[in-house]
């Protein structure tokens, strides 16, 4: 967010002096409390001589402001209406500067239970005071590079979930946890996270997008083991810890990795916990294992251990992806028979290397997620 030295919308936050103003969003949640971009589309905020969007904040003498979007009303906030045109404009209030003041106090207050309402996209700390070894970099910015159409996130020091929610009448029970891939440099969120969240809601799925520590981003002090694996089992517990506000069924509750997320979700299959019923945090008295485990092009498969017992798995990768994946899932997958432990393997022939999930997409590797809803019915997780 860059702003022309004016106060940003964005409650407490003040641009750099010389900076410029707009916002953009790609299928992610908008800072409107209720409004997401339609698939595929973009946000812009401008601003110019009228009362902001934001409650109680006003722009600076002689600018105006108009929110435009491309996407159907869902919840404005207060005083926000939408034209002919799908722009929204507000109404000038005249209220007391207390109330200014209070109004957008109570707004943004209420926004995560606004959002989890109307099925938004709500993103969720997992430490509300700081991870574990990240409480002094907790306020700083995630970064974002949307270069050629990408979201890829870095800089990230408060891991969070963000919650895909199916419409109540149509949620299965059935939940997944889903870890985007990036070498642990980054977290590509547009082709394996969010968007592939928006389908699994659309299929009756509970999903949530893991923004985990980055162990490999330059300059990081993390760890996969002690940090990123810390926010993928913390992220378990929590979906467990909120199973009944979310609707989903404590016993369907899966991970889904790609790349290096995938290293993630198997690790947390090979290694979990029932949680300790004694400890002052809540959250740690639920387990971190998860029911089934959903392996797309995994890295690192180097580290992969088998024992009975584990998790069903379901894996998809490429034949033309490195031998670490193309051999090492062939070999994972024998391994695993050999033990019992059910699992189902794809592997495309033309496929390489991070084909993700896109909704246009129509090579055989993009029917993957096809085939895992098949498979989770097939297994009795998924009605």
């Amino acid at each position: 967010y860059q702003s022309d030295n004016q106060l940003s919308p964005f409650v407490g936050l003040a641009p750099a002096k010389g900076g410029t103003c707009s916002y953009q969003s790609d299928n992610q949640l908008s800072p409107f409390v209720g409004l997401a971009p339609a698939k595929g589309g973009t946000c812009s905020y401008q601003s110019d001589n009228q009362l902001s969007p934001f409650v109680g904040l006003a722009p600076a003498k002689g600018r105006t402001c108009s929110y435009h979007r491309r996407h159907k009303a869902r919840l404005f906030p207060v005083c926000v209406t939408l034209n002919k045109e799908k722009k929204m404009k507000t109404h000038l209030l005249n209220i007391s500067v207390f109330h200014k003041l209070l109004i957008p106090y109570l707004f943004f207050s209420l926004a995560p239970l606004l959002c989890l309402l109307a099925g938004e996209p709500t993103r969720i700390e997992l430490w509300p005071e700081g991870a574990p070894g990240s409480q002094d970099r907790r306020q700083e910015p995630e970064k974002t590079d949307r270069t050629n159409g990408a979201c890829n996130v870095t800089n990230i020091h408060a891991p969070s979930i963000t919650s895909f929610l199916p419409k109540p009448e149509e949620a299965t029970g059935t939940a997944i946890l889903i870890a985007p891939g990036g070498g642990h440099r980054m977290l590509c969120l547009g082709h394996e996270g969010d968007a592939l969240a928006e389908w699994f809601a659309e299929q009756g799925i509970a999903a949530f997008v893991l923004r985990y520590r980055l162990a490999k981003e330059e300059g990081s002090k993390y760890t996969v083991d002690e940090h990123a694996m810390a926010d993928t089992r913390r992220a378990l517990r929590l979906m467990r810890s909120r199973a009944s506000d979310w609707k989903i069924n404590p016993d369907r509750i899966g991970i889904l990795g790609f790349s290096a997320g995938g290293e993630l979700a198997a690790l947390a299959a090979m290694e979990s916990d029932a949680g300790d019923a004694t400890h002052k945090d809540s959250i740690e008295q639920f387990s971190c294992q998860p029911n089934f485990q959903v392996l797309i092009y995994p890295g690192s498969s180097h580290r992969f251990t088998v024992s009975q017992g584990m998790p069903p798995a379901f894996i998809a990768l490429g034949a033309k992806d490195r031998d670490d994946i193309a051999l090492g899932m062939a070999q994972l997958y024998l391994k695993y028979k050999e033990v019992g432990v059910p699992c189902e393997l794809h592997i495309y022939s033309n496929a390489g290397h991070g084909f993700g999930y896109r909704a246009n997409a129509t090579h055989a590797a993009a029917q993957w997620p096809q085939r895992l809803k098949e498979w989770l019915v097939d297994s009795k997780l998924l009605d």
